[in-house]
């Protein structure tokens, strides 16, 4: 009899266990973004995408450190250690050691394996913004540093093919009717300024977003996940955007949308309480 119960007792739970399972990971059905947008891409994969250029290691040496003119005499200064240590905006990565989070370079479209490859023959490791380097624009762009910039890396989250600066993303994005409908993948964006990719909610009142970005406090030369009141963000000028060819899932009135960041990666966003305007 005990034998029986036994049995009979592993096979309910079996069963509510599988049951559990079975409600755990069923999806929402995606509906996809517009076929005519340069590019299709899923809430997932843009975060996927971000927390890729985050993390990634990489080994610099010496030789990838230039403060100074390069070969076509465009001024260059990598984000190092030595780069200004005294300042809010100081420089981070070491020479000699593994690294992790692909550098902030003006101008910079480079996805991790471009960057590896560029720095291995001999590329400066990324190369930090500037009142000089906006007033030039693409002509302070230096071919001889590797990295990506705050544009760049929204556009390589949102899979598209080439670079859309700040001025070009609205034209492949709709502007939504309020910042109280972002969603993981939309994006806040000021022309001629800064963008950021938002992650999701920070808080169930919508108080506060988690958002991805380079080029912004506290570490202004090195993409990562940072969360900040979204009042504060539309002070500074920021209109919520979301990119055309973005999937969605399809949520049942009264539901909320699926969170897309884990609780591991949330608890890594560093805390912005007083946010400005990414890159001086």
């Amino acid at each position: 009899m005990k034998c029986a119960s036994f049995a009979i007792l592993l096979l309910a739970t079996g069963c509510v266990a599988s049951s559990k399972q079975k409600t755990a990971v069923e999806p929402m059905p995606l509906i996809p973004g517009d076929s005519s947008a340069p590019s299709q891409v899923t809430p997932d994969e843009a975060m996927a995408i971000a927390q890729l250029y985050t993390n990634h290691s990489w080994r610099p040496f010496a030789r990838n450190i230039l403060h100074g003119k390069d070969k076509t005499g465009i001024l260059v200064n990598t984000p190092d250690v030595s780069h200004e240590p005294q300042h809010d905006r100081r420089g981070w990565w070491i020479p000699g050691e593994a690294n992790q989070g692909v550098p902030y370079k003006w101008g910079g479209f480079d996805d991790p394996a471009s960057f590896d490859t560029a720095i291995s023959n001999g590329s400066a490791g990324g190369d930090v913004s500037s009142p000089e380097k906006r007033r030039a624009d693409n002509a302070g762009v230096s071919a001889q540093a590797a990295g990506v910039d705050c544009s760049g890396f929204v556009s390589r989250c949102l899979k598209l093919p080439r670079v859309h600066d700040t001025s070009q993303l609205p034209a492949v994005c709709t502007e939504l009717p309020s910042a109280s409908d972002l969603r993981p993948g939309d994006v806040l964006n000021i022309p001629r300024r800064h963008v950021i990719l938002c992650g999701g909610w920070a808080t169930p009142d919508h108080s506060w977003i988690y958002y991805y970005e380079t080029g912004g406090a506290p570490d202004y030369w090195k993409p990562g996940l940072k969360q900040a009141p979204l009042d504060a963000l539309l002070a500074l000028g920021y209109k919520p955007l979301r990119y055309q060819g973005m999937a969605y899932e399809a949520v049942p009135s009264g539901k909320q949308p699926r969170e897309v960041l884990t609780r591991a990666v949330k608890a890594s966003a560093a805390v912005v309480m007083n946010p400005t305007v990414g890159e001086p």
